[in-house]
């Protein structure tokens, strides 16, 4: 009898490690290093850069993009100048936060000295992002890196190409400085994997930096990036822009290439999967929509929508064409959001109306019904391929691995006539919440983004305010309001609280006025599908109005 040979299977442990030394070792070739950083950490991190890094570093990496952009086209600053001054910073918020899987020094460096002999050539930019630096979130193909996608089984899997997004930044001029950690199966709104452990808020380690964008979300609150690239399913933009008090934008669906990105589900429509984009500031948003659609990506992407970047002109009533009209939603009637986002909404509610722009309630509508059918969508397969991924190198089911897989009722594998079902479901949905938001006459909604500000790891298994806009493929912009404020925003006594459902008895319990403390506290405006120009016209036109946020962020 024949005997195939085998290597024995490497323990998950030992990949894991290879995967940190990897990290630690694109870390130490950074030049000069960096200092050495106290052991522990304090619980709020966001004050050490200006302890740790050098006064040129700062001065660059605390620029917002609006800021940075025109001293690069300018040629009043290099490429190398910033790539070296973000690759620094990138640096110490891995040290801070563990928000990295990989530092580019090598690669990024080449490339801004690529840039500035361009520039020395030819006395102008190559294209209208020249010299930005910019973080990719790591399922995202970068020729030549790894795509795990949280995996320990997917730790040989081999980008062979640059993913469609990241062709088109870099012939805008990018340099790609690091790679942000993920979650085992994307599908958390919390970033933990057994690759890299978990990605703490820089606001506070003991809560999370939300997911599946969570290594972005830390990222960029400690301005080791100022635009980035996450992708979002059901929240994983938008929870950690919120939870880590930045920008994002979940656009509508095939409108941002996705050819070439590292993910279970990739080519399943069942619930579109998008990528977008996350900042430090809200022109970030759409100077990233407008650069990628003005390339015309559908060309070579067939699978996109043929639609070019359009401007977005606010209705005024001087003009004689009605007030723009905001709409709140306070609720989803299904879990209430804790105190300070509550206030937050009150707050908005008063300043947009001291602007002078007209503000609805926006009714939930069967918001309960939505979670039904992405849940049953999710995972067609009953969550086998994922389950496969994890189980083939023994790595340990992460907690919410387990809750979105396991303990989630709706996920099992479907028939071709159950499938159809639930598709059909999806498209009723769709059509009668259309009419639904027609008969309000709203531009945008103002919402949520979580029932919470950062909660605690592992805990984050309410995903409604934001799944909700995933299954209707409508584009929502996330931007931070003001901070928790454990003096104001306490809790009602108990006797005072009327749950609407289980799920709201448990996510009322999560709330600790003391824990979250000075977290951020943001909102989301949504718009209909294809109107993403219009939600970031509006959020930039709001912002201005009311002086977002009504706090200081870094």
């Amino acid at each position: 009898m024949s005997r195939t040979n085998k290597p024995p299977k490497r323990p998950w442990q030992a990949i894991a490690q290879e995967a940190q030394t990897h990290r630690d070792t694109t870390i130490a070739s950074l030049s000069p290093p960096l200092p050495p950083i106290p052991s522990p950490l304090p619980p709020n991190v966001l004050s050490l850069p200006s302890t740790f890094l050098t006064p040129e570093t700062l001065k660059i990496t605390s620029l917002h993009i609006e800021s940075l952009l025109p001293l690069l086209l300018s040629g009043t600053l290099t490429a190398t100048a910033v790539t070296t001054a973000y690759l620094h910073r990138a640096a110490l918020s891995q040290a801070l936060t563990n928000c990295l899987t990989e530092l580019l020094p090598q690669r990024a460096l080449a490339r801004a000295t690529e840039l500035d002999a361009y520039y020395a050539t030819h006395n102008r930019p190559i294209g209208p992002l020249h010299g930005l630096p910019i973080s990719v979130k790591e399922h995202i193909g970068m020729a030549g890196l790894r795509n795990t996608a949280g995996y320990v089984s997917f730790w040989n899997k081999i980008a062979q190409e640059d993913a469609h997004i990241l062709q088109i930044l870099a012939s805008a001029g990018a340099v790609f400085h690091c790679r942000t950690t993920i979650p085992q199966t994307m599908m958390h709104l919390e970033c933990s994997s057994n690759l890299y452990g978990v990605t703490v808020n820089p606001y506070n380690s003991s809560l999370s930096s939300g997911g599946s964008s969570g290594g972005e979300g830390a990222l960029l609150a400690l301005h080791g990036s100022c635009l980035g690239i996450g992708s979002d399913v059901g929240g994983s933009i938008r929870s950690p822009a919120a939870n880590c008090g930045v920008y994002g934008l979940k656009p509508t669906a095939f409108r941002v290439p996705t050819d070439g990105w590292g993910y279970m589900m990739a080519g399943a429509d069942s619930v579109e999967s998008v990528l977008g984009p996350m900042g430090t500031s809200l022109p970030a948003l759409s100077l990233f929509m407008k650069t990628v659609l003005d390339t015309e990506p559908w060309v070579t992407e067939p699978a996109l929508i043929p639609l070019p970047w359009r401007e977005y002109k606010i209705p005024e009533d001087k003009e004689k064409e009605r007030k723009l009209k905001v709409g709140i939603m306070w609720h989803d009637g299904v879990v209430q959001p804790h105190p300070p986002i509550t206030r937050a909404l009150r707050e908005m509610k008063e300043s947009l109306e001291g602007a002078g722009i007209e503000v609805l309630d926006f009714p939930c509508h069967a918001h309960d019904e939505a979670w039904a059918i992405l849940a049953s969508l999710y995972f067609t397969d009953g969550g086998r391929e994922d389950a496969d991924a994890i189980d083939s190198s023994d790595e340990p089911w992460r907690p919410l691995s387990t809750w979105i897989l396991k303990e989630n009722p709706c996920v099992k594998a479907l028939t071709v006539g159950e499938l159809i079902y639930w598709l059909e479901e999806r498209e009723h949905y769709r059509k009668e919440y259309a009419s639904h938001w027609n008969k309000t006459g709203v531009d945008v909604v103002l919402c949520p983004v979580g029932p919470g500000v950062a909660p605690k790891h592992d805990t984050a298994k309410y995903w409604g305010y934001t799944s909700l806009w995933n299954l209707l493929d409508y584009p929502g912009c996330v931007f931070p309001v003001s901070k928790v404020d454990k003096e104001v925003d306490v809790k009602v006594e108990k006797r005072g609280f009327k749950a609407l459902s289980g799920k709201d008895e448990e996510n009322w319990g999560l709330y600790d006025k003391d824990a979250f403390h000075g977290l951020p506290v943001s909102l989301q405006l949504v718009g209909r599908r294809f109107d993403d120009e219009k939600v970031l016209g509006i959020a930039e036109y709001i912002g201005k109005k009311c002086g977002l946020p009504f706090e200081p962020f870094p």
